[in-house]
């Protein structure tokens, strides 16, 4: 027992010296993305080929996004990050990407703008930035990281903790399921969320009609930082 307890106190001063490089990587962050002005958080899976539709779709918007005065934030790694990146540099916009080290996928992509790409070690940390500095988030199809990012987004919206912001899935083929499962269990069978809620996402098939619903959002919101 007293093995197990020395083990666990040594824990214990360990975390506490990592509360600094927590503090430090959103000190530089905050530093760093207040800087940008109003931006668009782009998530997507980074395991999408360059000649997948949903690639295409995630250049196309991402360069009308740029063209209409915003940045792009993406994960800055490869498949739809990408696609996000490149899409907002070939439009002349600004291109962020907040890179994480994985073990097996993540390596920034060659479209971010060299002031704009960060390097985070804490998946948290890096979720503030893609929320704190967004004026809203595209959504193209992904696996879990897509799917944290985007029920973090709307549970902040949800909960008011943040701005309301226009959260947009595209591809009515890949998200419909999803949405008409939370709309018959988590609503109708099990009443987990108001109906209310689901005016939270709109779901589009195409990048022009993303970008027309962030557009049109923001002809009635002011565009300001979160929290």
């Amino acid at each position: 027992m007293n093995k197990v307890i020395k083990d666990w106190n040594d824990i214990k001063i360990n975390d506490s010296w990592a509360i600094f490089k927590i503090v430090a990587e959103f000190v530089e962050g905050y530093d760093r993305m207040a800087k940008i002005g109003p931006c668009i958080s782009v998530f997507g899976s980074a395991r999408t080929k360059e000649e997948n539709k949903y690639y295409k779709l995630g250049v196309e918007v991402s360069r009308m996004l740029a063209q209409g005065g915003y940045g792009v934030i993406t994960g800055g790694g490869p498949g739809i990050m990408e696609a996000g990146n490149r899409g907002a540099q070939e439009a002349g916009g600004k291109s962020v990407g907040l890179n994480i080290d994985l073990p097996f996928e993540q390596n920034h992509n060659p479209y971010i703008d060299q002031e704009h790409n960060l390097e985070f070690d804490y998946f948290f940390v890096r979720k503030v930035m893609f929320v704190k500095y967004a004026q809203g988030f595209v959504v193209l199809p992904g696996g879990f990281g897509t799917l944290d990012e985007l029920f973090e987004s709307l549970t902040l919206i949800q909960t008011k903790k943040i701005n309301n912001r226009p959260v947009i899935l595209i591809g009515k083929e890949y998200w419909d399921g999803l949405f008409d499962w939370i709309k018959s269990a988590m609503l109708k069978m099990e009443n987990n969320i108001s109906e209310k809620d689901l005016d939270l996402v709109k779901i589009v098939d195409t990048a022009q009609e993303a970008y027309d619903a962030i557009d049109e959002f923001y002809k009635h919101h002011e565009l300001s930082p979160n929290f």
